[in-house]
């Protein structure tokens, strides 16, 4: 590694700015398909004010630098929290490293699940589950009826149901909202056939009265 430049290797999708006194910091997200992202950071220099009007430079090491961002991000969490941010020896992650840091987070995550857990079975309140507890549910690929995952809706406009955009026909009143792909997946039958059960259960008018 260059003396002069330092690695840290993120193995979530979360991105961070960090704003510290020598400077401002993006630590970059492990992108779709990839095993982790990478950031290099850059040794800097920073003023210490004396007194009296008198300030000294000080020299901070690019592998300073790094593990200082790594512990303000990975400390959010409280007391032995790890949000799979490290500063690695090399130009590389090592596959040792990669284990470590990957069984660091695996364990931080089981317990934020656990909290969570916790807090569900005292609430039922989706507003007491945080973002952290979200990720670490998707992250280990556990199913839990707190992780709820908001779906972009819109309004049918035959019956005013809630759907999900793009489908073809309203499950609750029948209604092709996409006729080329309601055609396409042979979906029209099964409309009528609904709309004439609808119609079946839809009251009778009342026949005018005659005087």
């Amino acid at each position: 590694m260059n003396p002069e430049t330092a690695v840290i290797v993120n193995l979530t999708e979360q991105s961070w700015i960090l704003q510290r006194s020598y400077g401002v910091f993006a630590v970059n997200a492990c992108v779709s398909g990839e095993p982790y992202g990478l950031t290099r950071v850059a040794a800097r220099t920073a003023l210490m004010d004396l007194g009296d009007k008198r300030t000294l430079d000080v020299n901070i090491t690019a592998r300073e630098v790094a593990e200082d961002l790594c512990r303000e991000i990975n400390s959010d969490g409280g007391d032995d929290s790890f949000f799979g941010v490290f500063v690695i020896q090399g130009n590389r992650p090592t596959d040792k490293e990669l284990a470590e840091a990957r069984e660091r987070l695996t364990a931080f995550y089981r317990r934020v699940v656990m909290a969570a857990d916790r807090e569900w079975e005292r609430s039922h309140s989706y507003l007491f589950i945080n973002d952290v507890e979200r990720r670490a549910a998707r992250h280990l690929g556990v199913d839990k009826e707190w992780h709820y995952q908001p779906h972009e809706t819109m309004e049918c406009p035959g019956c005013g149901e809630k759907i999900k955009p793009h489908v073809a026909v309203c499950k609750i009143c029948g209604a092709i909202l996409n006729p080329a792909k309601a055609a396409e997946l042979g979906l029209v039958p099964a409309v009528q056939a609904v709309v004439a059960e609808v119609a079946k259960l839809a009251p009778a008018q009342a026949a005018p009265v005659r005087r």
